[in-house]
């Protein structure tokens, strides 16, 4: 059968560990016996919401529990992870003065590289965007002491878009700790451009990483807080503002989800749709691709978090296809992740692997590495006898392994 390592095998391992029993874990989780039983069987996969609740219960992180980042089988492996020692020093090294010498680029060149790498970001392109990194952060570290007054609120802005570009690789690879870490360097950067925006942008990705922990009720409360203080923009109709808005209220819809409130998730979901109505398709502010067509992929997903896999389903009818050309591979791959998370729980397992084959066309990297693939993989083998050639191939290039 398949070697699954799947996170219900290292919950029951912890659980075991720390000596609870599976209703004391589900009560310590505010989790339901059965999922929990189920999950552990292998016959459920586990959500994001499960994984992180569990692993506050248990007292560990939710990388325990995912395995990641996943052990290094080949040389292309190595190759994509080799650039995380560079990255990781250079996050360290924010608050460094530069080398004695280093001269940057004109904040408008500096501008053009950073485009450059939020179009790697966006196109998953993880290891080349993970070269490119470290030394534009430098380049931007120094540019930061060189410039003044305005063109250097620019240059931290700038810095803030850059770590969030080497968030996204840290966190697409397993690295849990050096994503955190580049998150706060985001809200660091983002205040000293004096962007208000850019500011906001940097609340998405904190209350992510409450999100990440279980923190949901404190994520609601601080995202709230976060579109309070970007209100009187909108009231401009500033086109930028209601992008940011509209985003604020989708990443609320995921706290909602995964705290098990379906009609809040909903009502936000509603606010975000609203907002998108008046963002023009394709735009991109702040790098957080949010318009009409993002919506409705949060709309897909936010169904998946609160395991509604019919409503899932039923909302990814509703995407028009193809996807527009302006939508980012990034977030396409990530739709086609999500439905087959839905379909899966929807009982179409063909659908399921289907949907897993689209999103490796789309995004190979991503795919590979995200740890909702490798857990609905896990489940579809553990739940299919009749395995597929299909399946097996794709479970083999995710890095599991037979036994």
């Amino acid at each position: 059968m398949t070697e699954t390592h799947s996170v219900g095998e290292r919950v029951r391992t912890a659980r075991k560990i720390v000596g609870l029993t599976q209703l004391q874990l589900a009560n310590r989780a505010h989790l339901s016996l059965s999922l929990v039983k189920k999950v552990e069987q292998g016959t459920t996969p586990a959500s994001p919401a499960f994984i992180a609740a569990c692993a506050r219960a248990l007292g560990l992180g939710a990388g325990e529990l995912t395995n990641q980042p996943q052990p290094l089988a080949n040389r292309d492996e190595h190759r994509v992870h080799s650039v995380i020692p560079a990255l990781r020093r250079e996050i360290a090294a924010y608050l460094l003065p530069p080398a004695p010498g280093v001269n940057p680029r004109p904040v408008a060149e500096l501008a053009k590289a950073v485009a450059h790498a939020s179009v790697l970001r966006q196109s998953a392109s993880l290891d080349q965007l993970g070269a490119e990194l470290p030394p534009l952060l430098d380049e931007l570290r120094a540019a930061a002491h060189h410039y003044e007054g305005v063109e250097r609120e620019r240059v931290y802005g700038l810095l803030a878009e850059a770590y969030a570009a080497a968030g996204q690789v840290a966190y697409k690879l397993g690295y849990a700790d050096l994503s955190s870490l580049t998150t706060e360097r985001v809200a660091w950067a983002a205040r000293l451009s004096g962007d208000q925006l850019a500011m906001a942008a940097a609340d998405f990705y904190r209350a992510g990483e409450l999100i990440a922990t279980a923190e949901w009720r404190g994520a609601l409360d601080y995202l709230d807080t976060a579109r309070n203080a970007i209100a009187a923009r909108l009231r401009t109709q500033d086109e930028a503002a209601l992008a940011m808005h509209g985003v604020l209220h989708a990443k609320s819809g995921l706290a909602a989800a995964r705290a098990g409130d379906a009609d809040l998730s909903d009502a936000h979901l509603a606010e975000a749709r609203h907002a998108a109505q008046h963002v023009t398709p394709g735009s991109d502010y702040y790098r957080l691709a949010f318009d009409p067509d993002s919506a409705n992929i949060w709309a897909v997903g936010l169904a998946v978090e609160r395991r509604d896999g019919t409503e899932a389903v039923k909302r990814a009818a509703a995407i028009k296809e193809p996807f527009s050309p302006t939508t980012p591979r990034e977030r396409v791959g990530h739709h086609w992740i999500d439905l087959a998370r839905g379909l899966q729980l929807h009982g179409d397992r063909a659908g399921s692997l289907e949907a897993l084959h689209r999103a490796r066309r789309v995004s190979p990297l991503q795919t590979r590495y995200h740890p909702q693939v490798r857990e609905t993989v896990a489940t579809l083998a553990e739940t299919d006898r009749r395995r597929t050639d299909s399946l097996s191939g794709f479970a083999r290039w995710i890095g599991l392994t037979e036994r």
